[in-house]
């Protein structure tokens, strides 16, 4: 996952359970991907090696590994919503930080 993409172009789906021992035990991928599908359970072993990231992020942020969560976003947006992302908890923002000064 090297490139960027609109969620809206993207084909987010499940790793598929394998079908007999050989599938299971093969050390290739033994299912079809399509060039914009994206596995959002297959993000952790590439992004969370370190135990305390890994730790931080599943307590905040565990969503992102769900294809769910992904497929609901995408449907949103296609349906016309748009989201604002705030990087902060509302009472951290800096809008907040000066309120005691009237700034």
């Amino acid at each position: 996952y090297d490139e960027i993409e609109y969620i809206t172009d993207c084909n987010f789906r499940k790793v598929p359970q394998p079908r007999n021992e050989e599938e299971e035990m093969s050390g290739e991928i033994w299912y079809t991907v399509g060039p914009h599908d994206v596995f959002p359970e297959t993000f952790g072993p590439f992004l969370l090696g370190n135990d305390a990231v890994r730790e931080a992020f599943m307590r905040h942020h565990a969503d992102l590994l769900d294809v769910e969560f992904w497929q609901s976003h995408k449907e949103r947006i296609l349906a016309g919503h748009v989201y604002d992302v705030f990087p902060y908890d509302v009472s951290r923002r800096f809008s907040h930080a000066h309120e005691d000064r009237g700034i």
